[in-house]
């Protein structure tokens, strides 16, 4: 991914991210709370804009000049599918959605943890 696609990810996640998290404070408040999930809610929109912002600051870093191009574009994909996997998985969830979305959420967090490895494995890599 270079920059461009970096920063178009990072508005497309900003701006789901806040459109469902105010969905979830306000036109699902109620059904969220009668299934007891509004924390896995608020943990699932939490990590959507976290990844939404961090995925901004990629697009700087890239845009920048010399680093290790293929660590860095691997992170920022890791993030978005890790966003789409933990996040979606638990909105899902949420919302009443199959049993079956519940083993894909650690998949997501694996994705996470996986796109933050290559940032810090980038930092002492040689730039491309």
């Amino acid at each position: 991914m270079d920059y461009r696609r970096t920063l178009l990810a990072a508005g497309v996640l900003g701006i789901t991210g806040i459109a469902l998290g105010a969905f979830g404070a306000h036109a699902f408040a109620a059904g969220l709370a009668e299934r007891g999930m509004t924390r896995s809610w608020e943990s699932a929109s939490r990590y959507h804009l976290l990844h939404a912002v961090a995925l901004l600051g990629l697009a700087i870093w890239q845009r920048q000049g010399p680093h290790p191009r293929r660590a860095i574009a691997w992170a920022a994909r890791l993030w978005v599918v890790g966003t789409v996997l933990f996040s979606g998985s638990l909105y899902a969830l949420a919302l009443g959605g199959g049993r079956w979305f519940g083993p894909v959420t650690p998949l997501g967090g694996v994705a996470f943890m996986a796109g933050w490895a290559l940032i810090a494995a980038a930092a002492w890599m040689k730039e491309e």
